[in-house]
C-alpha cells in the first residue's frame, strides 16, 4: 500500500472529483494515477505534491512537514471518506477552464482531511546538537494541548554529544526529549549547562545550595557544584537510540 497514493486518494474524495479531472490536472494518465492510488505504483513527493496543488491543497497550511513525513504518521484509514464516488463531472473543455472550476470549489472546501488533523494531533519537535543547533526532528503525539505535560512549543530534543551517560545508558547520537524544568530535581537525568557547555547529568541534591552531578562512561564520576554556576535546562523523559 502507497501512503502518498492513499494522500491523493484521500484528497481526490474529500473534493468529490473523479480519476479522470485529477489526472488531468496532474498532467498524468488516469491509469497512472489509478495504480498510484491502489499502491500498484510508487509516486514521488514532488510530484504528490504538484498534483495535490492543482487539486487546490494550500502548501503553506504544512508547517514545514514533508509529504512523507504526514504519508508516515496520518492514518488515512480513519480519515478517508466512506461513501462511494457521486456521478462524474462532466469533463471541460481545457485544462485552464478545469483549473478555475476547481478554483471556484475551493471555497467549499474546509481545509484537508489529513493537514487538519496533523495540525491538532503532531508537533514538529526540533532534535538540537551540543551548540543548540537544530539538526533533525521528530513528529511527536500532542495530548490535550500538551507533549509530557509540557507545552509543545516548549520541548525539544538532544543529541548526546559524548559516552560520559553511558552508565545510565545514554550513548554518543541518542537523542534525548528535553521538557524544561529551570530548577534541579533530585534523582532526574537532566540536560544542564556548566563552565560554558551542556551536557546531560544524572542530578543528586546535596543541599539548598549545591548539587551532584553524576556521569558515568568507564567509571563513575561525580562533580559537586554551586546552584549559581549551573543552569538547568530541561529533564529528560525519553530516550532515542538507532540500532
Amino acid at each position: 500500500m502507497s501512503r502518498l497514493g492513499d494522500l491523493l486518494r484521500t484528497e481526490r474524495l474529500r473534493r468529490k472529483m473523479t480519476l479522470k479531472q485529477v489526472a488531468k490536472l496532474g498532467g498524468v494518465s488516469e491509469g497512472y494515477l489509478k495504480d498510484v492510488e491502489e499502491g500498484k505504483r510508487i509516486i514521488a513527493d514532488d510530484q504528490a505534491r504538484r498534483i495535490l496543488k492543482k487539486m487546490g491543497l494550500k502548501e503553506h497550511n504544512e508547517a514545514g512537514f514533508s509529504l512523507e513525513d504526514i504519508a508516515a504518521t496520518v492514518d488515512l484509514e480513519t480519515v478517508a471518506p466512506k461513501q462511494a464516488l457521486t456521478k462524474p463531472v462532466a469533463a471541460k473543455k481545457n485544462v485552464e477552464s478545469e483549473a478555475v472550476y476547481q478554483s471556484k470549489n475551493d471555497d467549499k472546501v474546509m481545509g484537508s482531511v489529513w493537514l487538519d488533523a496533523l495540525t491538532s494531533v503532531l508537533k514538529r519537535v526540533p532534535v538540537y546538537n551540543a551548540v543548540m543547533k537544530e539538526v533533525d526532528h521528530r513528529l511527536l503525539p500532542v495530548l490535550d494541548g500538551r507533549i509530557e505535560g509540557a507545552a509543545p512549543d516548549k520541548v525539544f530534543f538532544f543529541s548526546a554529544p559524548d559516552d560520559s551517560m553511558r552508565g545510565f545508558r545514554i550513548l554518543r547520537e541518542d537523542v534525548c526529549l528535553i521538557v524544561p524544568s529551570n530548577s534541579p530535581i533530585d534523582g532526574a537525568v537532566m540536560l544542564v549547562e556548566y563552565n560554558q557547555h551542556r551536557f546531560i547529568r544524572k542530578v543528586k541534591k546535596l543541599d539548598a545550595m549545591t548539587v551532584l552531578l553524576q556521569s558515568y562512561d568507564r567509571e563513575y564520576n561525580a562533580e559537586t557544584v554551586a546552584l549559581p554556576e549551573v543552569n538547568f535546562l530541561g529533564r529528560v523523559t525519553r530516550v532515542e537510540f538507532t540500532l
